[in-house]
């Protein structure tokens, strides 16, 4: 793993969302501790790579993820790692999708699948990307699918903008 960040850290490009620190090693180690559990048969080298790789593929811009799809790789070689799947969310996630009239683009699809993972693993999330790039209908569907699992789910949307950032974020007071 830390093989994999320091290379990564090195090669990839420079984004400002991109973590390699040890926030992002505990994220692994929880989905693969998870991914263990749920499964005691599976070798822990193929359970550190699935970790690593879906973990961390959300959050590459395009150009990156062959990049790091290539290191993990050239660490893991030989390795084959089959994505895990969600047959009942991946029916509801195409169901949503047809409702609202929207094209089924596979990539899409996967991103919302990828938000999901990211959603049950993390307690905050940010989606980034340019205007016209599919944030809104991809955080939108997935309410919508989730919503349409019977799965409780709440999107209160708030302006940035409008509230100061130490309200936003937090601030620390050295007083107290």
């Amino acid at each position: 793993m830390v093989t994999l960040y320091m290379l990564a850290k090195e090669q990839l490009s420079k984004q400002f969302h991109y973590d390699w620190g040890l926030r992002a090693l505990k994220s692994v180690l929880v989905m693969a501790g998870s991914l263990k559990r749920a499964a005691l048969d599976m070798p822990e080298d193929v359970v550190l790579m699935r970790a690593l790789r879906d973990m961390n593929s959300p959050k590459f811009v395009f150009e990156d993820v062959p990049l790091f799809l290539g290191l993990l790789t050239d660490l893991f070689p030989g390795l084959k790692c089959p994505r895990l799947g969600y047959p009942d969310f991946n029916k509801a996630c195409n169901n949503v999708l047809k409702e609202g009239s929207f094209v089924i683009i596979e990539w899409q699809k996967d991103k919302i699948v990828q938000l999901y993972e990211t959603m049950m693993t993390r307690h905050t999330t940010m989606i980034v990307g340019p205007t016209g790039g599919g944030k809104s209908v991809v955080l939108n569907s997935l309410c919508n699918t989730q919503t349409s699992m019977g799965l409780p789910t709440k999107l209160t949307v708030i302006n940035a903008k409008m509230i100061p950032v130490s309200e936003l974020y937090g601030e620390l007071d050295p007083g107290t």
